[in-house]
């Protein structure tokens, strides 16, 4: 059987990578987490695992020949917190652990698929995968592009098409806002369409920043990517073991605040029977409320990201992102069903 480690495996990707790996047959995996957020089991309770390792204990023991041959390891442990502050608690967390485990997987023969993360541009108004457009505005964002650079350096290729020199296979995945089911657990770092759903059960409304950074209400725009297409994209890769570098991993447009919420709002109209409704009727029937733009937020919110699809569609992997509409659609019906 094809053994595979995922990291971050009670995690909303990881768990969502699990989920599509048993799809496909798969269920010799090594699950690696931490659950001192007890409630994080609920992402692995409907899945097969051969076997669960506390992530304390998995990188040495990984290191020290434990756990068998393994194919692939799935690399989404980190801590993704963008408001943690301690950097030291960071860098151990998300760089000195990622190298020790590259370094593990080139000695076993193991494949290393990795998260990666959109923050690595911060700053930057250009989201391709080029040095010149990475700008982190926290040790989070820093973190992963250290790591990103770490990489680079050891596999030898700086402009990341395909790194050379190296049998086994290494990517990174810059991923930007990714949404679905399976992120309950992680509070406010949890996805917009996930506390807007909550939000309107509970209010009634959903609330939206409003003008900012020349931007009209609810006009600022992220690049919102569907999990379902995020673990198609690492599956495609691992079914392509020739292909290595750093990609970002988002839908390719941009698409404003006010669609999410709009489509938040009349996806949970429509499973109560009620019928869809324009920005402007909900807006005028109380239904999304604009709030001024808090002076916290001033000068550390990017207001555009759009990833640039470029490297990814080089390498020959032409899978078709859902828009905003059809993915939080999707969700919500989840999300519907479990409340």
């Amino acid at each position: 059987m094809t053994r595979i480690v995922v990291t971050g495996a009670a995690g909303f990707i990881g768990s969502n990578l699990i989920k599509g790996l048993n799809a496909r047959g798969l269920t010799d995996i090594i699950a690696v987490d931490d659950l001192t957020q007890g409630d994080k089991f609920l992402n692995l309770a409907d899945l097969q695992i051969a076997d669960y390792v506390d992530a304390d204990v998995f990188y040495d023991a990984y290191t020290d020949g434990a756990y068998g041959q393994v194919e692939a390891v799935f690399h989404e442990g980190a801590c993704s917190d963008t408001m943690e502050m301690n950097g030291k608690y960071m860098m151990q967390n998300n760089f000195a652990t990622s190298v020790q485990l590259y370094q593990t997987c080139q000695k076993r023969g193991a494949r290393l698929l990795y998260a990666s993360s959109a923050a690595t541009y911060g700053g930057s108004d250009t989201f391709r995968e080029d040095p010149a457009f990475e700008h982190p505005l926290n040790v989070y964002g820093y973190s992963k592009l250290l790591f990103d650079q770490r990489m680079r350096r050891e596999c030898g290729n700086e402009f990341q098409r395909a790194f050379a020199g190296k049998t086994m296979q290494v990517v990174g995945f810059r991923y930007f806002n990714v949404y679905g089911p399976r992120e309950q657990h992680k509070g406010r770092m949890a996805s917009v369409a996930f506390h807007q759903f909550n939000q309107f059960r509970a209010e009634g409304k959903v609330k939206l920043f409003g003008e900012y950074g020349g931007y009209a209400p609810g006009a600022q725009m992220r690049d919102f990517v569907f999990i379902d297409d995020v673990v198609a994209v690492n599956l495609w890769f691992f079914d392509h073991p020739g292909i290595s570098g750093i990609f970002n991993l988002g839908s390719g447009r941009a698409q404003p605040f006010n669609d999410v919420a709009s489509s938040v709002v009349n996806a949970m109209r429509q499973i109560s029977g009620q019928s869809a409704l324009t920005l402007e009727e909900l807006s005028a029937q109380g239904l999304l409320e604009y709030v001024p733009f808090p002076d916290a937020l001033r000068g550390k919110y990017q207001c555009y990201t759009q990833a640039d699809l470029t490297a990814l569609r080089a390498t020959g992997c032409k899978h078709a992102f859902a828009d905003v509409q059809t993915g939080v659609a999707s969700y919500i019906a989840s999300l519907m069903q479990q409340a």
